[in-house]
């Protein structure tokens, strides 16, 4: 019987910290959490072993690999979480914990290098079976290029950084007059975001639905699915509400594109817990776009349908051990929505409001989860993403579900600082939501007038 580890240091904050800090005592592991000095006093470290990474900016703390690694080792941890967002899907960190002795709970640097950079990790894909978005074949070399494949695809099209995220290097050109510019500017963003300015271009899909697939490997080539989520409601390229099933997927694109991720994910080698992007097209063909090589913030919607701990499973896999489940043994059920509660402003363009809340209240009842870092008296940093929570609802269907979540969003209690509980009301209640009218185009239920979005931060993913 391969062994656990007895201690898992925890390197990122807040909700997803006290979430992998959950697992860990239902596993008799010891979590460690690395914080920054604005997190020492934060509620979920009371009783707590914690290192000081170092000062309240993330570059000095949360994004400082080899001050994570060191403090990991003179912990005395085997593993250790990156959680998501700050250096989740960063293979030389990957590679650093390794080196160290430290397992990395997530796929082998190589794999998440490859996944990484865009257009390899479509090709991988390709060849494995899954539809692609038209495109280049690859990093264009010019403008000139970029020209010749949007004229063969047809207008409009979408620039993309190669090492992009969070919506940073895009743009849509809709001509050709359009094309030079968005070049330039994607290139110019991509250099200033990622220090890389290669860009690619797309066919953009206007109208579609964001939907992704739930994935889970070991180390011994065994890979399973566990359904896949609708994330269509975003802002800003960051995700708003997820939900489970998709409620808008034809049952044989369905079970042909679930087939083909898992056969994917098998040949590149992945282990751990990871999530294939899809952009759901006019005619119904999900369409791949990226791999998270990570825990998404939306894994709940997946553990509530299928009663697996994702966290769990990653320990498990990290530390060896073959899957306990196959394919047959997973059963999907109910229907699951997630909010994501933020401390912003959604009435003066979702302006950041850090501060003291002054009072927490979490609600309560059937089918009801919160996973939340936040009591009564947290101060909410300025510097790091103003999630707050999630609260996932989880029903027989989609209508249960939804008034399930209705219920717990008007009994939570957050006061000091506002919050996007009233956005997320307004969504749930519109009709287009209810009825499934809507796309990537336009927040449900949300007034299209609305201030602009602020930009994403960098713990969303």
């Amino acid at each position: 019987m391969t062994r656990l580890f007895h201690r898992l240091f925890v390197a990122n904050r807040g909700e997803v910290a006290a979430r992998i800090a959950r697992t860990c005592d239902a596993m008799g592991i010891t979590p460690v959490f690395g914080v920054s000095e604005a997190d020492r006093h934060a509620p979920y470290t009371e009783g707590r072993e914690v290192v000081v990474l170092g000062p309240g900016r993330a570059a000095q703390s949360y994004l400082d690999p080899v001050r994570i690694v060191q403090a990991a080792v003179q912990a005395r941890c085997t593993a250790l979480h990156p959680g998501w967002g700050f250096l989740a899907e960063n293979p030389l960190f990957a590679q650093l914990c390794e080196s160290h002795g430290v397992s990395f709970l997530g796929p082998p640097a190589h794999v998440m290098h490859l996944m990484g950079k865009k257009t390899p990790a479509k090709k991988a894909m390709a060849k494995a079976g899954l539809t692609l978005i038209p495109g280049s074949e690859g990093i264009l070399a010019s403008v000139e290029e970029a020209r010749e494949v949007a004229r063969r695809v047809g207008y409009p099209v979408l620039l993309k950084a190669e090492s992009g995220g969070g919506g940073r290097g895009m743009r849509i050109a809709r001509s050709d007059d359009q094309l030079e510019q968005a070049y330039q500017e994607a290139r110019g963003e991509a250099l200033a975001a990622f220090g890389d300015d290669r860009v690619y271009l797309e066919k953009l899909v206007e109208r579609g639905r964001h939907v992704e697939i739930q994935l889970l490997a070991d180390r011994h080539g065994q890979v399973i699915h566990l359904g896949e989520r609708d994330c269509t409601v975003q802002r800003n390229h960051q995700k708003l509400v997820e939900e489970s099933p998709a409620p808008v997927l034809d049952p044989a694109e369905r079970a042909r594109t679930l087939a083909a991720a898992v056969r994917a994910t098998r040949e590149i080698g992945y282990v751990g817990a990871g999530t294939m992007e899809f952009l759901l097209d006019g005619e119904g063909t999900l369409r791949f776009m990226e791999m998270n090589t990570r825990l998404q913030v939306e894994h709940c919607v997946s553990e509530e349908r299928s009663g697996v701990d994702l966290v769990e499973q990653q320990i498990l896999a990290a530390a060896g051990h073959r899957l306990a489940l196959a394919q047959a043994d997973v059963k999907l059920e109910g229907h699951a929505i997630e909010c994501r509660i933020n401390a912003e402003d959604p009435s003066q363009g979702f302006k950041p409001a850090p501060g003291l809340i002054t009072r927490w209240e979490s609600p309560t009842g059937e089918g009801i989860r919160v996973d939340t870092h936040v009591t009564s008296g947290y101060e909410v940093p300025p510097f790091y993403d103003s999630l707050l929570c999630k609260v996932i609802a989880h029903g027989a269907d989609r209508d249960q579900a939804c008034d399930r979540m209705i219920g717990a969003l008007e009994a939570l209690v957050c006061e000091g600082v506002p919050t996007t509980v009233p956005m997320h009301l307004a969504i749930l209640k519109s009709e287009p939501f209810r009825t499934n009218q809507y796309d990537t185009g336009a927040i449900p239920g949300w007034p299209a007038s609305a201030p602009a979005p602020a930009s994403a931060h960098e713990e969303n993913g």
